[in-house]
Formats: structure tokens, sequence, C-alpha cells
């Protein structure tokens, strides 16, 4: 069973950074595309960003993460870092981590229990 730890929230001013981590555990973390998402209050869960599977060679975002966050990934420590630069209050919102892949033609996915992120001064 793949397990998902996020850590890395916190309070931070506009214009300020934060780096959000998940540790991946139970499984090689490296046969899974891995994303960020994140839930605001009141709104529904949204994508933020992307990475392939293993090099983690392609990666994708969310218009509104574009420029300022980047997602990267280290196979060997079996995590994937969110960088997230110049926040605006509206990046406030609980990040969870995903870890998907396609097996036998079913898709398989699993959640962390989410990190929350206030960007408020």
């Amino acid at each position: 069973q793949v397990q998902l730890v996020e850590s890395g929230g916190g309070l931070v001013q506009p214009g300020g950074s934060l780096r959000l981590s998940c540790a991946v555990s139970g499984a090689s973390s490296s046969s899974y595309a891995m994303s960020w998402y994140r839930q605001a209050p009141g709104k529904e869960r949204e994508a933020v960003a992307t990475i392939s599977s293993g090099r983690g060679i392609s990666t994708n975002y969310a218009d509104s993460a574009k420029g300022r966050f980047t997602i990267s990934r280290d196979n060997a420590a079996s995590t994937v870092d969110l960088q997230m630069n110049n926040l605006e209050p509206e990046d406030t919102a609980v990040y969870y981590c995903k870890a998907g892949r396609l097996i036998s033609g079913r898709y398989h996915d699993y959640w962390g229990q989410g990190t929350q992120v206030t960007v408020s001064s």
C-alpha cells in the first residue's frame, strides 16, 4: 500500500516562498506519476502540478502556478517537492500529494492527508 506524507506547509506573507515535500513509502516512487493538488475553503480540489514517472522529464502546471511553482522528484529519497515562490493570498489552501499509476489498464491513485498553506499578512 502506497503511503504519502506531506510536510512543509505553514503561514507565509504575500510574496514569500514555501517548499512542500511529499514522502512516499510502500512502493517504488519512481513508478508513479506524482502530482500536487490543492483545495481552498468552499472550492473544489484542483491540480497544481504534475511530474511524470521515472526521471520526471515531463511536468505540467496549472496556469495559476506557471512561473511561480516548480515540481521536482528525488527517486532515491522517495520524495516529491513543490517549490512555491511569490505566493499570493489566493494560494491559501490545503495542499495534497497524489501518486498515480496505470496497472493492467486500471488507474490506481493514492493521496496524502494534506498540509495547510496560508498566505496572509
